[in-house]
């Protein structure tokens, strides 16, 4: 978090607030922030899935709200492409829906997660990171949640940055987009964002703490709250983004540089994907470059997972992704500095 962000959440600290009242204010600053309709501020993105799931069973009927997570007489079912299952939809469930698998293997096209919804269905969930080139592309599920009057949430946790994918899910037209407030945005690590339609934001407040749904337990506080915001004020200045690429950037250059000369070895900065939503893609997100470190196994007899686990148990440890014939290692984790380290590190095991 940038120096900032620890103050404002430490000036909140000193105030005594009514909750809803900073929550949806809160949320038009952020909605104003990044062009959206509506915003919520939860307790993380996972957090936010249960909530924005909860928002679409029960919308502002404050009887099923406190009926959940028993589901009787209310739509409950939650349609997934089955090649996402991942450890997230753990989150659907504990707002009391069921999870209905959308299996596309046998036609691989829209008619597979057409025939999965009814009128039980209350929502499509789609898991950015965890959708493979083989899925429905998410504007195919948006328009086919459109034609069936079904809302789409979209989980991109960690699509962040740039700025602008806080409203790129938005504006393919998914209901709800649901964000890590810590990761790329550098806001508080226990908060998150759900992004959309006013009268989905209005109920996952209802399902929110202070109010009693299943949205109570995983509560969000004031001193959090006013640290995303401003983080989110941070980030929306086009200078701060520039400014933090060229950091970034400043980082892969001198570990590349650190590196460079050991016989046998090749580094270079490399640019992030076009998208980290294919499934192990990478270590960065969009926008971010990366350093890749590659070398001549005839000449440095290592593979890339026995430099991975002597980097990790080193002091200090160092965490770096295996990709190929070598290494990836992300900038936007780094303290000023750790990528001497990095290099140093490196440079004691692959040396010959």
């Amino acid at each position: 978090m940038r120096p900032e962000v620890i103050a404002a959440m430490d000036d909140a600290s000193r105030s005594y607030v009514r909750l809803p009242e900073l929550l949806e204010k809160a949320g038009k600053r952020v909605a104003e922030l990044v062009g959206v309709e509506a915003a919520y501020i939860t307790a993380g993105a996972a957090s936010g899935i249960t909530v924005g799931v909860a928002a679409c069973m029960t919308r502002n009927n404050e009887e099923r709200v406190y009926q959940l997570p028993e589901t009787s007489g209310m739509a409950s079912e939650v349609v997934i492409q089955s090649t996402q299952e991942n450890p997230y939809w753990l989150m659907v469930r504990l707002a009391g829906a069921k999870v209905v698998e959308a299996n596309l293997a046998k036609d691989g096209g829209e008619s597979q997660l057409e025939a999965s919804l009814n009128d039980r269905t209350a929502a499509i969930v789609h898991f950015v990171a965890y959708s493979p080139d083989s899925d429905l592309s998410i504007e195919r599920v948006i328009n086919i949640g459109k034609k069936h009057d079904v809302p789409v949430i979209v989980d991109a946790a960690a699509e962040f940055p740039p700025f602008s994918n806080l409203r790129r899910w938005s504006d393919m037209g998914a209901d709800l987009t649901v964000f890590s407030g810590g990761k790329g945005i550098c806001g508080p690590q226990s908060t998150g964002l759900v992004l959309g339609r006013q009268d989905l934001i209005n109920a996952c407040a209802i399902n929110s703490s202070p109010n009693h749904g299943v949205g109570r337990p995983p509560k969000v506080g004031k001193e959090q709250i006013i640290g995303l915001v401003t983080a989110l004020e941070l980030y929306a200045k086009e200078a701060f983004q520039d400014s933090e690429m060229r950091q970034w950037g400043g980082r892969i250059d001198r570990l590349v540089e650190g590196v460079s000369h050991l016989p046998g070895l090749k580094a270079y900065s490399h640019p992030a994907p076009a998208s980290s939503s294919a499934v192990g893609s990478g270590v960065s997100p969009e926008g971010i470059p990366v350093a890749a470190i590659e070398w001549d196994s005839n000449l440095i007899p290592k593979t890339s997972a026995q430099v991975v686990d002597e980097l990790s148990l080193g002091d200090p440890p160092i965490v770096v992704l295996a990709c190929g014939e070598g290494i990836r290692v992300a900038p936007h984790t780094l303290e000023p500095g750790e990528e001497s380290i990095i290099a140093e590190r490196l440079l004691e095991i692959l040396r010959p």
